[in-house]
């Protein structure tokens, strides 16, 4: 019953779903509306919320840019190719790839929401070896991994939450940094994650197609698509005259070996001056530096990180649509109001339950968990803040519980928020007809599974 559910949803919601670029531009419009219906912004006012938002988050959208592309570099090295084919060696059965693929990118983008990237290259090979595979079902089974994230290394609201001068510290909402021992090392978030990786690899064998409905990724092809050649090849293929100094500097691993152990030298400095404080910065850093060293050579290197910004064009100019619509829900008061209402039925019981579903429903016209807790973070704290001090608890604990709360609720919707498709059709669709529409209505029954079971554990599971 539910392959066949899971089938027909996959087939209705094909033609009811945009691209995503005309998603965001609908978006805009809706949130405009709404903002000079319901704020005292005039329509004058709103166009200047929008563009002055459009470029709010230049910052923060180059850190997920590159913490994207550095995760990708790495994907695409040496080392990656052998730990993916000593994967698949082991694996011959549709059922086994959808669950062996959610399991291993589950466990992937708890380190770096970015190494999803390396769950499509591992997919895609898996395609191309094991008979019987539903493509598009395979980059459904990719994105739901990814969305454990949030319980990772490279959450983007605990590592906010724990940087110095942080924007809720610089409006005086929190005292000091909220540790990341207080949010990803909580009891709560382990149970997350260890739900998630114990529950939702086996979902996704459970929801597959039948092997009749399949449609094989060699049905998918372009006929003159080319196999793309490893870096190593066109990295040697660019070379100049050998012997020449530049070739030489090009061609030499000692130089830029010397780069990367020095980067990883500060890592280490790092680490014993401020203890196992993560943020964005230093993980891009460390992805920088460990992609250096997987590629040996400087070309190589660039040969990677230029095939890794091909996955973000999407990305990059579609952040500023977002942005722009966070600028509207932001600087109208728009964000506040949804909040305020939010939080208006809340008790210290209820607060993460709606915190959860205030991150999920703002995460349709913000699909970026910084970007969210930037808008609705401050009144979310506040709230939390007076619950606790009203229920004599610890403030910090129920503030932590809500942030975790606002990064579960935001993750589930981007199940049915088609903008972070985007990270993964570049690798699954290069060469393939495979669009963002052949994928989403796959989504929505884990969406509802997680969604639920999540509220569940902000609600009962201890911090």
């Amino acid at each position: 019953m539910l392959q066949r559910l899971g089938q027909s949803l996959a087939v209705g919601l094909r033609h009811w779903i945009p691209d995503p670029f005309v998603f965001a531009l609908g978006l805009t419009l809706i949130i405009g509306l709404l903002a000079v219906t319901f704020t005292d912004s005039p329509p004058v006012a709103v166009l200047g919320h929008w563009y002055e938002g459009f470029w709010a988050l230049l910052g923060f959208g180059m850190q997920m840019v590159l913490i994207l592309t550095t995760g990708y570099a790495i994907a695409l090295s040496p080392a990656a190719r052998n730990v993916i084919d000593r994967l698949g060696r082991s694996v011959d059965r549709p059922a086994h790839v959808y669950f062996l693929v959610t399991l291993v990118g589950g466990m992937l983008v708890l380190v770096s929401w970015g190494w999803v990237v390396l769950t499509a290259v591992f997919a895609r090979e898996m395609a191309l070896r094991v008979r019987g595979l539903d493509y598009a079902y395979l980059t459904a089974c990719v994105y739901v991994s990814s969305q454990i994230w949030v319980g990772g290394l490279s959450s983007s609201i605990p590592l906010l939450m724990n940087t110095d001068g942080n924007f809720l510290i610089e409006t005086g909402v929190l005292d000091a940094p909220l540790g990341i021992d207080r949010t990803l090392g909580s009891s709560l978030n382990l149970v997350f994650a260890g739900v998630y990786l114990l529950l939702i690899p086996g979902l996704m064998v459970l929801l597959r197609p039948r092997r009749t409905d399949a449609t094989p990724i060699e049905d998918m092809l372009h006929a003159d698509k080319a196999a793309e050649i490893p870096v190593e090849k066109e990295a040697a293929a660019m070379s100049l005259a050998e012997g020449t100094p530049a070739e030489r500097l090009n061609r030499s691993a000692i130089l830029q070996a010397m780069v990367a152990l020095a980067g990883l030298g500060y890592v280490v400095v790092h680490f014993v001056e401020r203890g196992f404080s993560l943020d964005l910065n230093i993980m891009i850093f460390i992805f920088l530096m460990v992609g250096m060293l997987a590629h040996r050579t400087p070309m190589r290197f660039v040969v990677a990180m230029r095939r890794a910004c091909a996955n973000v064009s999407g990305i990059i100019f579609q952040y500023p649509f977002y942005a722009g619509i966070m600028g509207i829900m932001s600087f109208s008061g728009l964000a506040t109001i949804v909040s305020d209402w939010i939080i208006s039925h809340a008790s210290v019981n209820t607060l993460p339950a709606l915190a959860q579903f205030a991150g999920a429903a703002v995460n349709f016209a913000i699909p970026s968990a910084g970007g969210e807790w930037a808008v609705i973070g401050p009144s979310m704290t506040e709230a939390a803040k007076s619950l606790a001090a009203l229920e004599g608890i610890d403030p910090d604990g129920l503030v932590a519980r809500v942030a975790m709360a606002v990064a579960y609720g935001e993750t589930s919707t981007n199940l049915l928020q088609p903008f972070y498709l985007l990270i993964i059709l570049p690798v699954m669709g290069a060469g393939v007809r495979l669009y963002a529409r052949d994928v989403v209505g796959y989504l929505v029954l884990p969406f509802i599974v997680t969604y639920l079971i999540t509220a569940l554990m902000v609600s009962f599971v201890p911090l």
